[in-house]
C-alpha cells in the first residue's frame, strides 16, 4: 500500500505531500487538482506496465505486439506545473509498504524516487529505490540516459549496463526483483470512470475477473460474481441498501453466441441493461467493482456519489471502508457531495483532502482535513458538510 506520495511540478500539482490510508476521500470544486492527483498516479501505472515516459505521458496506440495505452491528459505540453511547454522536471516520490505476504521475505517499508523532463522525449535525470540508483547509462554515451527497469532490455538497447546493486539489508537479492514487486503493485491499479453506454453493451467475454476503466466487461464480471453464491449474496445485500427499489435478483442476459449483458429483477420483471437508468447502471458497477474476482490493489474512482441516493451515502462509505479493508485495496475517490461529509468519522479526516487552486499562480494545494487550521474545533459546533457548503475550507490559510 501507499502510505505517502510527494509530487514536484507536475500540472497544477507545484508541491504536494500527503500521507495516505485504505480509504481517502478528494474534494473541492471542478478544476482544483483532484484529476491532476489521479494522473500523478497513472505515471506510476504506466511505470509498472514499462512503458516510456514519453508513451505514458502521451500514448501509445495499439500494435501487433503492444498494449495500448490512453494518454496523460495535456501530453507532454501541459505536463509541468510551470508551463513552460514540458521544460521543466517533475518528481514524483512514493513510499509504502507490502501486504503481509510479502513481509516474510522483504522488510516492509519502500522509497521509490523518479525524476523526468517531458520535453526531453520523457529523459528520466534520477530514478532510485531506497536510495540504490536505478538509472541504466549506455557505457558509449554516459551522457544518455535510459530507464526501463521493470522489462529486459532489447535491441538497440541491448548494451545498457544495469549497475551491479543489492539492496540495504538484503544481502544477495538483485534489484531487478525487488523491482518486480514495485512494478506489480504500481500497475495493479484500475481507475473507475464508468460510462453508461459501455455499462449497457454486451461484454466481448464470458467471464472476468475485473472490468475495465469505463465499465467494460461490466456484465462478464456479474457473471463470474453470480457463480459463488456467497459473493452474490454479499453483493446483492448491498445492492437492496444502496438502491431504494426492491430488487429481486441479479444477473445477465446471453446474446445470439451467448455474450452477457446485466441485468437486474426488480417486483418479479426482468430489466436488461439498454432499459436501466445511467444512476442505476452505475451504482450496480460500482457495487460489484468492490466484489471482482480479481480486486486490485488500488481502485481510484470519479464522483463516488453519481447514481447514488442521498439517504444511501452513509452505507456507500461503509462498502469503501469494510471491502476496502477486507481486500486490501486502498481506495482514491473524488465526490462533490457536502453530504457525504457528515458520515466520516473523526479518524476518516486525516485522509480526506480539500483540494483548492490559487487563481493568481494555478497552483493545487491539496491538504487534510484534520490539518486545516481549527477545524477539529470549528466542527464542534458546526457539521461538516456546512463548512464545505459555506465555504469555510476555502477560505482556511
Amino acid at each position: 500500500m501507499i502510505e505517502r506520495i510527494v509530487i514536484e511540478g507536475f500540472e497544477s500539482l507545484r508541491k504536494v505531500d500527503l500521507s495516505l490510508g485504505r480509504m481517502n476521500l478528494f474534494i473541492g470544486a471542478n478544476a482544483t487538482g483532484k484529476s491532476n492527483l489521479f494522473d500523478a498516479f497513472r505515471v506510476l501505472a504506466g511505470i509498472g506496465r514499462g512503458f516510456s515516459i514519453d508513451e505514458i505521458l502521451n500514448g501509445k496506440p495499439r500494435s501487433a505486439t503492444g498494449e495500448v495505452w490512453e494518454r496523460i491528459r495535456g501530453g507532454t505540453a501541459h505536463a509541468c506545473f510551470d508551463g513552460s511547454d514540458g521544460g521543466g522536471e517533475i518528481t514524483i516520490k512514493v513510499y509504502g509498504k507490502w501486504d503481509s505476504i510479502l513481509e516474510m521475505t522483504y522488510p516492509d517499508g519502500w522509497e521509490y524516487h523518479i525524476s523526468f523532463s517531458p520535453n526531453m522525449r520523457g529523459k528520466v535525470t534520477d530514478e532510485y529505490i531506497d536510495t540504490k540508483e536505478l538509472i541504466y547509462r549506455h557505457h558509449d554515451l554516459p551522457e544518455c540516459f535510459y530507464t526501463n527497469p521493470l522489462q529486459p532490455v532489447l535491441g538497440l538497447h541491448r548494451e545498457i549496463q544495469q549497475r551491479d546493486v543489492t539492496l540495504n539489508n538484503l544481502p544477495g537479492v538483485g534489484v531487478s526483483v525487488w523491482l518486480l514487486r514495485l512494478a506489480t503493485l504500481f500497475n495493479d491499479t484500475q481507475r473507475i470512470d464508468l460510462v453508461p453506454e459501455v455499462l449497457r453493451a454486451y461484454s466481448q467475454d464470458k467471464l472476468v475477473g475485473r472490468m475495465g476503466d469505463h465499465g467494460e466487461d461490466f456484465a462478464a464480471v456479474i457473471n463470474l460474481l453470480c457463480r459463488k453464491s456467497s459473493t452474490k449474496d454479499a453483493y446483492l445485500a448491498w445492492l437492496r441498501q444502496l438502491r431504494p427499489e426492491q430488487i429481486d435478483d441479479v444477473g445477465t442476459l446471453s446474446g445470439a453466441v451467448g455474450e452477457p449483458m446485466f441485468m437486474l429483477r426488480e417486483n418479479g420483471r426482468t430489466f436488461p441493461a439498454p432499459v436501466l437508468s445511467d444512476g442505476t447502471l452505475r451504482f450496480a458497477a460500482l457495487t460489484a467493482a468492490f466484489f471482482q474476482h480479481d480486486m486490485p490493489g488500488m481502485m481510484m474512482i470519479e464522483e463516488i456519489e453519481n447514481g447514488i441516493h442521498p439517504s444511501r451515502i452513509q452505507l456507500l462509505l461503509d462498502l469503501m471502508r469494510s471491502q476496502g479493508e477486507y481486500t486490501k485495496t486502498q481506495v482514491l475517490a473524488t465526490t462533490h457531495s457536502a453530504a457525504i461529509l457528515d458520515w466520516l468519522r473523526e479518524e476518516d479526516y486525516k485522509t480526506t483532502f480539500l483540494c483548492r487552486r490559487d487563481e493568481s499562480t494555478g497552483e493545487s494545494k491539496i491538504c487534510s482535513l484534520a490539518d486545516l487550521p481549527h477545524f477539529t474545533d470549528v466542527v464542534r459546533k458546526k457539521p461538516v458538510s456546512q463548512l464545505f457548503a459555506e465555504g469555510w475550507m476555502e477560505m482556511v490559510p
